[in-house]
């Protein structure tokens, strides 16, 4: 089986979502199917170094690269003209976001030449997406193109039931399926020694690290964590709140100034975008991981902290935060300032507790959220999709 993914950027300043196609496409590919991933060199405010005139070969998967020619919207004309002339060499089609150019062209393309095709929407669908990013905008491209991309589809993926109750709400009443994202856990990650990310910041060898590793978007609940890190200092002075990713410049301006105004600056480590050895560093330094979203469809860095047996702090509009909640691997609150700020206390006051979230986490990363599981739940449903019909195969078997 040949399959084609399309998503706009594979770069790791997109967010949890692109690293964890990468994961999924090599787990495919394990499994004996050719995958193969369209998309730009997109890379938030920058751009990917790759090669546009030919395919990259990672891990057996074969990226191609297109220019983008607009950040806005990523569109790449490059893109649409070689979908045209190749999406009919596929058996499936698997579109990851919508309201991004590349879903365009796939699925028209698609549909075109009959090859069905999956649609994975990274979240976009959720409410507080709809309503508070560019919400005109979105009503007047959902009525005119998102929804018929999704009718057209041959399943939709989510990956958590709350992904799928709220776009129920928009009236999507197409087949889909629950499959979580594939988070890769270094087999290092788990016994990570501690000590690279205290070595690079020697004055937070004493005190208990906070750790944030996110974008920072109006979407993650900052307004409401650094308030909450505020109170939290009042109490437990030698607290350090480690924020851990990137943003647009004048947001990330305007969280200085609020934390210059709250008195918390001297006790915030603006420690940008981590990947890598790094990322795994600072949450094997860290003591809790926080992330307060108003809006997550999935949370593969809480995935990743649990994996690091890391107690965690997440909103209620964290998708995965029923599953944390049973397991007891952290503490699930509403977006209030207050609420956060008393389970960020409650943690830091009872190591014990922090102790016995952190193993629990560590357990349920790897058996609900394992790369394996989400892999063969994906490939269950590529064959379901293009296995032939009843009748024609009784008359293949006669």
């Amino acid at each position: 089986m040949r399959v084609l993914h399309v998503i706009p950027s594979v770069g790791h300043l997109r967010g949890g979502s692109s690293v964890a196609m990468r994961t999924m496409a090599h787990g495919l590919v394990q499994t004996g199917l050719a995958v193969d991933v369209a998309t730009t060199d997109d890379n938030g405010h920058s751009r990917l170094n790759v090669s546009h005139s030919k395919p990259i070969v990672e891990e057996g998967v074969t990226y191609r690269y297109f220019r983008r020619q607009t950040r806005f919207y990523t569109f790449s004309w490059p893109l649409t003209r070689w979908l045209a002339q190749h999406v009919r060499e596929y058996d499936l089609v698997h579109i990851h976001a919508l309201f991004s150019y590349a879903a365009i062209p796939a699925a028209y393309w698609a549909t075109r030449w009959k090859v069905p095709y999956i649609v994975h929407p990274l979240g976009v669908l959720n409410y507080w997406g709809m309503h508070n990013r560019r919400p005109w905008l979105k009503k007047l491209s959902y009525s005119l193109i998102e929804k018929h991309i999704l009718r057209g589809a041959a399943a939709i993926r989510y990956t958590s039931q709350q992904e799928r109750s709220e776009a129920a709400k928009l009236g999507i009443r197409q087949r889909s399926v629950i499959i979580p994202e594939a988070v890769d856990i270094p087999l290092n990650s788990v016994n990570f020694a501690p000590g690279p990310f205290h070595a690079r910041n020697p004055h937070l060898a004493d005190r208990c690290i906070i750790l944030f590793l996110s974008r920072l978007d109006p979407k993650k609940g900052l307004d409401i964590l650094m308030p909450a890190f505020a109170h939290v200092q009042v109490q437990h002075p030698r607290t350090t709140l480690v924020l851990a990713g990137s943003g647009e410049p004048a947001f990330v301006a305007h969280l200085q100034r609020e934390a210059t105004r709250l008195g918390i600056a001297p006790d915030i480590v603006w420690a940008g975008f981590l990947t890598g050895e790094e990322k795994w560093a600072a949450m094997a330094d860290a003591d809790i991981f926080v992330l307060p979203s108003y809006s997550e469809n999935f949370g593969v860095a809480v995935v990743e902290a649990m994996a690091s047996r890391l107690p965690v702090v997440i909103s209620d509009q964290v998708a995965i935060h029923r599953e944390i909640a049973e397991a007891q691997a952290g503490l699930v609150v509403p977006c209030r300032t207050k609420e956060l700020a008393e389970a960020l206390d409650t943690l830091i006051a009872d190591n014990g507790l922090r102790t016995e979230m952190g193993i629990n986490g560590q357990c349920l990363a790897r058996t609900k959220f394992s790369p394996e599981a989400a892999t063969q739940n994906l490939l269950n449903l590529y064959s379901d999709i293009c296995a032939p019909p009843l009748q024609d195969a009784e008359h293949a078997v006669t």
